[in-house]
């Protein structure tokens, strides 16, 4: 039997004590006051992850901000509770903001927030609650952890306000890491969460939830040569599909698979980016058909419903945030990689971003996409 979260609640919780990461926002604030009231021996922590001294950087809609740890803190004083800011610059511009920077560089389309999660949450975080005596980490996702007897494993599964679910963003998550966390709104839709935040008086209840990555304008290219330096050798070719030059780019990096707008090549039917070949420094356009495929390569695949992948499984595969899901076969190869069958040809494979796979509510595993693949 699987039961959700369970494994982590006693009659006692006042025993028990646990770290929130505190973003400020709506979410992590209830959770906060949620185990509070449930008797947790409760630490908030704001992560400082990027350098606001330049007024830019602290945008409205933007995560992690400044104004976000000041929101943070006054829950915490709110709630009567220990509230610490935690200086994580440098490992998230090594590992998160570099990331971002060389993905697009190697005609990738990262995705941040996913892998501020799996280092900065679930890594560096997690690490400091243990130091700080917590018996727990938690956080404000919208998903939730179960434990199944008969395999011994913890799973990750969706959370109930299927419009909210994170469980997309968590796909890397270890057996240990979920042993060690909660996640408090995984049952509860975001309208109850506000409700909740009005109840405990919480100044966040109607704060608008974050759109923007926390470091960088939606002007990525920008961002991404003040990061560098000026770009040497970036322009290059438009080509079609059977190598027809149709005119020239300035820079691989300012492009994303399925890209339409901006591509800046005049023809009777709308062009959108197919392909990012960075060995050829090309760039290939083509008709929105030219967009489906067959399936995918994955990369660095983590399992956690299961210990390994040892033969095709079924499953639904989602190969972006509010991508719908897909009936697809997955299968093993070599070195952690694995081979994704559609059932029905999907668009807009793009290399970078995560495939996970699902079983029901279930989160059985996922990689990351390294390439499509054609039948």
């Amino acid at each position: 039997m699987t039961t959700v979260d369970s494994s982590k609640h006693t009659n006692n919780n006042m025993a028990r004590r646990v770290v929130v990461a505190m973003s400020g926002g709506v979410d992590s604030s209830t959770a906060a006051a949620l185990l509070k009231e449930q008797g947790y021996d409760v630490i908030g922590i704001s992560m400082q992850l990027w350098d606001y001294t330049e007024g830019e950087r602290d945008r409205p809609g933007s995560c992690c901000s400044l104004d976000d740890l000041y929101d943070a803190r006054r829950v915490a004083d709110r709630l009567d509770m220990p509230f610490y800011v935690a200086n994580f610059e440098e490992v998230f511009s090594r590992t998160v903001v570099d990331y971002f920077v060389k993905s697009y560089l190697s005609g990738e389309t990262p995705n941040p927030c996913l892998k501020c999660n799996q280092v900065l949450k679930f890594e560096v975080l997690l690490k400091r609650a243990l130091e700080l005596e917590a018996d727990y980490l938690a956080t404000g996702h919208y998903a939730r952890v179960g434990y199944d007897k008969d395999r011994n494993r913890y799973l990750l599964l969706k959370g109930r306000d299927i419009s909210k679910d994170q469980s997309y963003f968590l796909f890397t998550m270890t057996q240990r890491q979920l042993s060690k966390i909660i996640f408090p709104l995984g049952n509860l839709t975001k309208t109850e969460v506000r409700r909740l935040a009005k109840k405990f008086g919480l100044n966040v209840a109607d704060k608008k939830d974050s759109q923007e990555i926390c470091f960088t304008p939606e002007d990525y290219p920008s961002f991404i040569v003040r990061q560098t330096g000026s770009i040497a050798d970036a322009r290059g070719e438009i080509v079609d599909r059977g190598g027809a030059v149709l005119g020239m780019h300035d820079g691989l990096y300012k492009y994303t698979i399925g890209q339409r707008k901006g591509i800046g090549i005049a023809k009777r039917e709308p062009l959108y980016v197919l392909n990012i070949d960075v060995k050829k420094n090309q760039l290939v356009v083509g008709p929105e058909d030219g967009l489906f495929a067959d399936g995918l390569i994955a990369k660095e695949t983590n399992w956690i419903g299961i210990s390994s992948l040892d033969s095709p499984m079924e499953v639904i595969a989602r190969i972006r945030y509010r991508h719908r899901g897909v009936e697809a076969l997955v299968e093993p190869m070599e070195d952690g990689m694995v081979k994704v069958r559609f059932k029905k040809r999907e668009k807009s494979i793009t290399p970078g971003q995560a495939v996970v796979f699902y079983k029901g509510d279930e989160v059985i595993g996922g990689g990351w996409i390294e390439k499509r693949l054609e039948v």
